[in-house]
């Protein structure tokens, strides 16, 4: 397959044939996978491909999903179990916590969970506050768990691709808002490196660290500043766990002053942890503290414009690198 133009869906659907086509253990299972092709269209077409034994369309019942998943993957299968929601996470965390993070370790390594829990995460669509929740820092504090939230086409098709071959369970968070993102896909290049950030725009003045869909928000904000005189880096941080601190830290070093972005809630969020790892590694190094971009400690509203306020905008990291390396003050500071 050549270099392509596709969707961030395309790309996720296409990583699925593909891997089914490899290895007939994988097999597909969740809340209208099949006939309705999956609540964004991921799965569409797989039931016409693989077949109702691997193609599964289950009751509404995110427990049974999760629970028939994880003795699927004790028993020699490699099932991908959807969530249609990471708000429904809640009704599965037992199966996710005690089991299959733990598996391995209880059966002193005899015994593993290799499936991917793919869900979805994010604002973007009026969903209300039950359906548009950021909630990966709920998964990252498990051991034993992967947590993966991929931004770009390439990195959507390869991480789930390595996801699918990892012995672990993992976590494949997907941003609602990435669905019809277009990009290049190389699907014959070597698989994402599983646990690696990756630098999107390199810069000298500020580091952005982020993941997901705040990805491009940063980067949208990093034009902005550029034309400030503001030389950005923004990094992707791709796989929450394992997680690469040396990328994180290098371009920390260099630049002296960061900011983490993050569309979760601020408090207890992944940006914390990030925040933390770069003050402790990088304190001689750093001009200024350690700043967070995230969401509102609210729940998200259904009005489009209250949901946008909710969440980080470009021009809110913009305003924030002013202030850390400019000491221009924020609007909501005058």
């Amino acid at each position: 397959m050549p270099v392509i133009e596709t969707t961030y869906r395309e790309a996720l659907r296409q990583a699925l044939i593909d891997a089914m086509t490899e290895d007939p253990t994988i097999f597909v299972m969740g809340e209208e996978v099949g006939r309705y092709g999956g609540a964004y269209g991921v799965t569409k077409g797989l039931l016409e491909m693989f077949g109702e034994d691997r193609v599964v369309d289950t009751p509404i019942a995110e427990a049974g999903i999760v629970g028939a998943a994880i003795g699927a993957a004790m028993t020699g299968s490699r099932p991908v179990a959807e969530l249609m929601y990471i708000d429904f996470a809640g009704l599965t965390m037992d199966q996710v916590a005690n089991q299959a993070a733990k598996s391995r370790y209880m059966f002193g390594g005899q015994i593993g969970v290799p499936m991917v829990l793919r869900t979805q995460g994010g604002t973007g669509r009026s969903a209300a506050a039950q359906h548009s929740q950021s909630l990966e820092s709920w998964f990252t504090h498990i051991p034993g768990l992967r947590v993966v939230m991929p931004a770009t086409v390439n990195d959507a098709y390869h991480l789930l691709r390595m996801a699918l071959k990892c012995p672990d369970p993992v976590v494949f968070i997907e941003h609602k808002g990435l669905y019809v993102r277009k990009g290049e896909l190389d699907a014959h290049q070597p698989d994402a490196a599983w646990g690696q950030c990756a630098v999107r725009r390199e810069g000298t003045d500020l580091t952005i660290v982020a993941y997901s869909k705040m990805v491009f928000e940063a980067l949208a904000a990093a034009e902005i500043l550029a034309e400030q005189g503001i030389s950005t880096e923004v990094i992707d941080i791709r796989c929450l766990n394992p997680l690469d601190d040396d990328t994180m830290i290098r371009s920390v070093t260099k630049t002296g002053r960061a900011i983490v972005a993050t569309e979760s809630v601020m408090t207890s969020g992944f940006a914390a942890e990030l925040s933390a790892r770069i003050s402790e590694r990088c304190f001689d190094y750093l001009e200024e503290p350690v700043l967070r971009v995230a969401g509102e400690d609210i729940p998200i509203p259904v009005s489009p414009a209250l949901e946008r306020g909710a969440v980080p905008s470009p021009q809110l990291i913009v305003e924030t690198a002013l202030w850390l390396v400019k000491r221009v003050a924020p609007s909501w500071a005058v």
